[in-house]
């Protein structure tokens, strides 16, 4: 034990993080609040608007990661759920998650507006948040637990008002032909990543060494700071992301539209207890809208159409595949880490932060290799890094279980085959999330592109229940530790051989697709049909607006 300044430690490596992640998250804020309260109109080449949206989605993502971090240990610790029972529990939540935007963005574009959109979202998330604290005495049989589920119904749907929108403003402070917009979403995107990394650190040692409620409590007042910025900065926004037509919302009408929302959490609260009930929507849904889009692409399009329907199909499908196993993070992969890797005397839920660290580091540099490769037009075509992130996701797991194996199943796994998973699983990610956002955009016709991105949330949504069960299949409980180790190992083993194959398989049939893609005759009819946010900094799936705003058919 080390005794620091404030707090006790069981490492140094775990004092370091801590220190390191509030110094880090503290600088961002001192610094973000120096530029937004400047008097000049812009700072640093931007107007004042980027930095208190960055701000404010700095502290959404602080909140909801640091939450994240823990969910799993909770479930297992607190409320007493099997490994089995959490981990569909937590892949129905993030399904939910990815599910949501699409309410909220078409909500946002056709009566509200993206800036009151994100006002609600913020505020059913800092309730949600800070309803996470009331944990009451634990087991399945507290009626605290009731509390649990509107939290995290609450923040299912907050995050759907508010991640669906937010960065719709960020476009919307722009010009189209601005040339400071990828600058913009690259700033923004620097607001994810800070909350993400420095959360897991700050959130998971406080809630796993000193109590849930201070974990999460921590993440409630994040997002309490994220609002008052956001509704103190509002004349920052100069106009943007009010409602296009207020007639739309007037004589009590936006109020319905908020109640759509608290009837949205009533919904969710009842599914995330019943998650077969997930199960059946993203069947149901899914299905109908492939089959819809299906069916518009063979009826209603030309033939070059169709064939980029069908090549995003596609590429939907094997993003799903990738999901599924990206996100035994927060699931699987936490409580592995938490039981059967020797962690230095570091807490399980701040490895949490490795995989947004990473991307700050790397994604620049993809985003330099993909244009190099490309001006001397050795770039590898979109289904071709959509197997190469498959591939890469599977190896990781089959690296962890090298590593695992190799030292011997009774002893703890060294933990640098933990940073290698994260690494593979991150210039995966980096391969598949960005491309895919821009390769939906590429790919539909005007008409269809809001429809086309839905069915990405779907696919990503679906990945993630899937993960849910796939890490339900690593529970083991009762058989014992090395057993139960060897189970866990075995499992990863098969998905991450499974997935290796699958990404070879994309990869063979890539310049199938790639012809069905028919990136030669691809024109931009009109300027205002792009998708807000597609010119985004490597994030989340979730993370680029849904609906156009400014379409001229609209």
């Amino acid at each position: 034990m080390i005794e620091g300044l404030f707090f006790t430690f069981d490492s140094m490596f775990e004092m370091w993080a801590f220190w390191i992640a509030v110094i880090a998250l503290a600088a961002f804020l001192i610094g973000g609040s120096v530029l937004v309260t400047r008097p000049q109109a812009e700072v640093l080449g931007h107007p004042k608007g980027l930095f208190l949206l960055f701000m404010a989605e700095m502290w959404e993502r602080f909140s909801y990661y640091g939450m994240r971090a823990l969910l799993i240990f909770y479930l297992v610790q607190h409320w007493l759920f099997s490994d089995s029972e959490a981990s569909v529990i937590y892949g129905a939540y993030t399904a939910l998650v990815y599910i949501t935007p699409v309410v909220g963005g078409y909500l946002a574009d056709q009566y509200i507006g993206q800036r009151k959109a994100v006002l609600f979202g913020a505020v059913l998330l800092t309730f949600g948040h800070f309803f996470m604290a009331f944990e009451g005495s634990g087991g399945q049989a507290d009626p605290m637990i009731n509390v649990f589920w509107l939290a995290l119904a609450l923040i299912i749907v907050g995050s759907g008002f508010l991640k669906a929108n937010i960065s719709v403003i960020v476009g919307q402070l722009y010009s189209r032909t601005d040339l400071r917009r990828d600058p913009a979403y690259t700033i923004f995107y620097m607001g994810i990543n800070v909350g993400a990394a420095t959360a897991s650190i700050i959130c998971g040692y406080l809630g796993q060494t000193y109590g849930w409620q201070y974990g999460f409590g921590l993440a409630g007042f994040g997002m309490l700071l994220g609002l008052v910025f956001f509704v103190l900065g509002k004349p920052l926004l100069l106009g943007k992301g009010e409602p296009k037509d207020p007639s739309k919302i007037k004589g009590g009408k936006e109020w319905g539209i908020y109640g759509a929302g608290l009837a949205m959490v009533a919904l969710c609260w009842a599914a995330i207890q019943y998650q077969e009930m997930v199960g059946y929507v993203l069947g149901a849904f899914g299905g109908g809208l492939v089959l819809y889009v299906l069916f518009t692409a063979v009826t209603k399009l030309p033939s070059e159409e169709r064939d980029r329907i069908f090549a995003a199909m596609f590429l939907i499908l094997t993003s799903i595949v990738f999901w599924a196993l990206f996100e035994q993070a927060g699931s699987s992969l936490n409580l592995f880490t938490d039981r059967h890797v020797d962690t230095q005397g570091v807490n399980a839920s701040m490895f949490q932060s490795i995989n947004a660290i990473y991307i700050v580091l790397l994604a620049p540099l993809f985003a330099m290799l993909w244009q190099g490769l490309a001006r001397k037009g050795a770039e590898p075509s979109t289904p071709l890094k959509f197997g190469l992130a498959v591939i890469q996701v599977g190896l990781g797991f089959l690296v962890l279980v090298w590593g695992a194996e190799s030292v011997g199943v009774n002893v703890p796994t060294p933990v640098i085959f933990i940073f290698l998973i994260y690494l593979l699983h991150t210039t995966g990610e980096l391969c598949l999330s960005p491309v895919g956002l821009s390769a939906m955009n590429r790919l539909s016709p005007a008409h269809m592109a809001s429809l086309i991105m839905g069915t990405w949330f779907f696919a990503s949504a679906t990945g993630n229940f899937a993960a849910g069960l796939i890490a339900a299949a690593t529970g083991a409980e009762g058989v014992g530790e090395e057993a139960g180790k060897q189970v866990v190992l075995d499992v990863y083993s098969t998905v991450g051989w499974f997935a290796v194959a699958i990404g070879v398989g994309v990869m063979v049939v890539s310049p199938l697709i790639k012809k069905l893609m028919h990136l030669d005759t691809i024109k931009d009819d009109s300027i205002d049909d792009d998708l807000e946010g597609q010119s985004e900094f490597p994030a989340e799936p979730q993370a680029a607006g849904v609906h156009p705003t400014t379409r001229g058919d609209a």
